[in-house]
């Protein structure tokens, strides 16, 4: 069997450390500890979340027994769509953020011009 032997002044890459791989590779900034998503998306996210619990069983429980009178059919349905209908509203911010971004990366890039 042949083994590879390891010289004690050696460094493997599992001994390096950011700091000599950084070093090693010249004119390359060290990494940015901002978070990867801002923190905007993730409230939107958390509310959209918490609205898709929410406002389904909520319709459900305030409309079957005053509005439905009972009818657990009608309500679970109205449930349904409104459910769809926060799913709908999330796709519609989220288009609507995505192409804001797109608009300030080009007026960005025609004021550089």
């Amino acid at each position: 069997m042949a083994t590879r032997r390891i010289i004690s002044t050696e460094k493997t890459i599992l001994d390096r450390d950011d700091d000599d791989i950084s070093s090693a590779v010249p004119g390359q900034e060290s990494s940015s500890t901002a978070p990867a998503v801002p923190m905007d998306v993730i409230l939107k996210l958390l509310a959209f979340t918490f609205a898709m619990v929410v406002v389904p069983i909520g319709s459900y429980f305030l409309t079957v027994n005053t509005i439905f009178k009972g009818n657990s059919t009608y309500a679970g349905a109205l449930a349904a769509i409104m459910a769809n209908v926060v799913l709908v509203g999330y796709v519609i911010v989220a288009m609507n953020e995505d192409q804001s971004e797109q608009l300030e990366a080009k007026k960005k890039g025609a004021k550089k011009e």
